[in-house]
């Protein structure tokens, strides 16, 4: 059995540390995900290197972090414009893969190809008849530009199983970050996630597949006034996935 990781970009992983920690621990194997692309085979090779290097620090077999979106048309902040794409390309890539449980961001407006990760994961899940839980990566719920909630689980997405992280977890997931450290939405993003870890621990939510037809809060989502991509779009482009029949890519 296998705990799938179904992601958007490299060094997402990093905001689920004490999953991928958890499922280690129980013994679990674990495979990691990525669905969008990135515009040069630098950039990819490079995101794909942090990424693996971070999980062979963690314990974790590097080789099973794999790249489905390669050549799916699906390009960072545009998963929305090739979710069946996407879509095939997980299905591909799990073929004879016993799914223990899937693990994806959250439904919660805070960038736009995280929420389609909810989005395939659930089709996923359905298709594998396994749970989905989901993780807090950040969203802007209640706050004026330019501030956000770095992995604060939306009230929205229900009961949080709370992962409570000890001093030592804390500096280990400080730590981490140096994998990525030419990455500079690290820089903002870091500090906001640690201020949760430190008040609130580590949360993640169960993924209940009828959230998906809801916007995820109230007022303006953060992808709408961060990356100007209006909330209209890709609940367009979500709408007409969902309404293809399952199965189906």
């Amino acid at each position: 059995m296998m705990v799938v990781w179904i992601l958007a970009h490299f060094d997402d992983e990093y905001c689920g540390l004490p999953l991928i920690d958890e499922a280690r621990a129980a013994g679990r194997d674990q495979l990691f995900l990525y669905v969008v692309d990135y515009p040069s085979a630098r950039i990819r090779e490079h995101r794909h290197a942090e990424t693996r290097s971070l999980l062979a620090w963690l314990g974790v077999d590097p080789a099973r972090a794999l790249h489905v979106g390669v050549g799916t048309g699906a390009a960072d902040g545009g998963l929305h414009k090739a979710l069946p794409a996407a879509y095939a390309a997980l299905e591909a890539a799990l073929e004879g893969v016993e799914v223990e449980r899937i693990i994806c961001p959250a439904w919660e407006g805070g960038h736009m190809d995280h929420d389609m990760c909810a989005l395939l994961a659930s089709r996923i899940a359905a298709a594998h008849g396994a749970p989905v839980e989901m993780i807090s990566l950040y969203n802007g719920k209640s706050l004026p530009a330019p501030l956000f909630h770095g992995a604060r689980p939306l009230t929205e997405n229900g009961p949080v199983r709370s992962l409570p992280l000890t001093p030592r977890d804390l500096a280990r997931w400080m730590l981490c970050v140096r994998f990525f450290w030419k990455q500079r939405a690290w820089i903002g993003l870091w500090p906001t996630m640690f201020w949760t870890y430190w008040r609130q621990g580590f949360g993640p939510q169960r993924l209940d597949p009828a959230r998906l037809a809801e916007r995820p809060h109230a007022g303006v989502l953060l992808y709408e006034r961060q990356f100007r991509r209006p909330y209209e779009e890709v609940r367009a482009a979500a709408d007409a996935f969902a309404a293809r029949p399952a199965g189906r890519s």
